[in-house]
């Protein structure tokens, strides 16, 4: 029997390890003070209203809720994509499971702390590159393995996709269709 949403306990592995290291973070780094890590990267506690790169972090705190209902309402359409995907469609459900997985990690972070706890840092002399989780991690992951999927499904012929339909829904390929009409072309 085929169950695609058993990929979900991927989604909830994304979603434990980053409450957790959100929780370690919070709770042993100092706000705002950076601990060197690399030369090019810090651990940094940070706290963002906003959305990616803190879009909106300055307004009042209605985004709060606007990033929430897309949360929301993205967790739902990508789970029920997830339960029509057919056998073989591993990538695509990896994918779906992490963007899932970071959305609800975020999201878990907004509804109870009003923001989304950030802690990893990069940067390179002067230049800060935004800071961002585990779930912002995997969701990234998740949206790569999705355009990737994408790139690789475009690539495939046109006609084979056809001709695979057809074949699945007579039983028969095209060599059985003219051996069984007695054409010998």
């Amino acid at each position: 029997m085929h169950r695609p949403l058993r990929w979900l306990w991927l989604s909830l592995v994304v979603i434990v390890l980053d409450l957790g290291i959100k929780a370690l973070a919070s709770a042993h780094l100092d706000y705002g003070r950076p601990l060197e890590v690399l030369p090019i990267f810090n651990l940094t506690l940070l706290h963002n209203t906003g959305a990616a790169f803190s879009f909106l972090a300055e307004h009042a705190g209605w985004q709060r809720w606007l990033f929430a209902l897309i949360a929301i309402g993205a967790s739902v359409g990508l789970t029920v994509w997830l339960s029509r995907l057919k056998r073989g469609e591993t990538l695509t459900a990896i994918s779906l499971t992490l963007v899932i997985g970071g959305a609800i990690g975020n999201l878990y972070d907004r509804l109870v702390h009003g923001y989304v706890v950030d802690y990893l840092s990069f940067h390179w002399g002067g230049w800060y590159y935004p800071a961002f989780n585990l779930a912002d991690t995997a969701i990234t992951l998740g949206a790569v393995g999705l355009i990737l999927q994408s790139l690789l499904d475009s690539r495939r012929p046109k006609a084979s996709h056809a001709a695979d339909d057809k074949t699945a829904s007579t039983g028969k390929s095209s060599a059985d269709k003219s051996s069984s009409t007695g054409d010998d072309s």
